[in-house]
């Protein structure tokens, strides 16, 4: 379960107890939420710190012109439709975010393959990291696939799952136990032997292990918010991941409606055709029975096609 400490939750609630003038524009459905801490996974959170534009900010700037004037929304959507669709990204640049994040250290490795955003994380050379990590849900527990190399294949179930639950936790507790000895330090942070020296906190900190928790703030534009979405909230990410991803999207749908609606349309749920498959397809729909071998894709390729056109390989 998600657990704040009383220095959060008191920087949180005054947050959101501040009011502020602006003749900026603002949205009031991610009003609603800001600061609040959005749970994710047992430990973790993303919330909204800051944002700056709107829906009607990708139009100005794609219209290049000063203010909303007469325009109907239906005709705003048409135009964020347009540039989704052909995928223009400047416009999508003008709207700015900025979340802070908690979240396992091995989820922040991949997250920061992602390399266009301002990122500031929480440093263990100067803090001592909160005794929290990361054990999977029993349903999201499962053995190495054996079709991908990076991916799950069945569910681990019985005896087997609780010995390694088991073993996740008990590494976990005990890396922390000799983290803390390293630091000469125990949970109410005092001194264990006032005659022993306590380890540099940048050394003792390799001693723990990839599913403890970090944090940190991520500040992208919606362009770059939206392509990491694209791959981490596909159902092909690994889930850690994706339910990250999955709580941004939520956010996005209450920030940018309709830019959110054109990126579910035109980019998450479509699907991009090779000039190979494209072939395929009209082959197929000039009636022509085509099969893998004489289709000119790889087999791979061709159950990819397949899985998108809702056929058997």
């Amino acid at each position: 379960m998600m657990a704040l400490d009383p220095e959060q939750t008191a920087e949180i609630e005054a947050a959101r107890a501040a009011r502020s003038e602006t003749r900026r524009p603002s949205v009031p459905e991610l009003e609603e939420i800001l600061f609040e801490p959005l749970p994710v996974l047992d430990h973790g959170f993303v919330r909204v710190v800051d944002y700056m534009g709107d829906d009607a900010a990708v139009v100005q700037a794609a219209r290049v012109s000063y203010g909303k004037g007469t325009r109907r929304v239906s005709e705003d959507r048409g135009l964020i439709n347009y540039l989704m669709r052909h995928r223009h990204t400047t416009p999508f640049e003008m709207c700015e975010i900025k979340f802070h994040v908690k979240l396992p250290i091995f989820v922040a490795r991949q997250w920061i393959r992602h390399r266009t955003a301002n990122v500031n994380e929480y440093s263990a050379r100067y803090s001592i990291l909160d005794k929290e990590f990361y054990v999977p849900a029993p349903e999201h527990l499962a053995e190495q696939s054996s079709s991908n190399r990076q991916g799950r294949g069945t569910v681990i179930e019985g005896p087997q799952a609780e010995k390694v639950l088991a073993l996740l936790r008990a590494d976990s507790e005990q890396l922390y136990d000799h983290y803390l000895d390293l630091l000469n330090t125990d949970d109410a942070g005092d001194p264990i032997d006032p005659e022993r020296p306590a380890l540099a906190r940048e050394l003792a900190r390799m001693n723990l292990s990839l599913n403890y928790y970090t944090q940190w703030y991520w500040k992208t534009d919606l362009h770059n918010l939206l392509h990491f979405l694209s791959l981490r909230a596909d159902p092909h990410a690994q889930y850690e991941i994706r339910a990250y991803a999955e709580a941004m999207l939520d956010v996005v749908a209450r920030w940018v409606p309709l830019c959110h609606q054109a990126f579910q349309d035109y980019r998450l749920n479509a699907a991009m055709l090779s000039a190979g498959g494209l072939a395929v397809v009209r082959r197929m729909l000039a009636g022509e029975t085509v099969t893998q071998p004489d289709s000119g894709l790889s087999a791979r390729e061709w159950r990819e096609l397949m899985a998108v056109l809702g056929r058997d390989a």
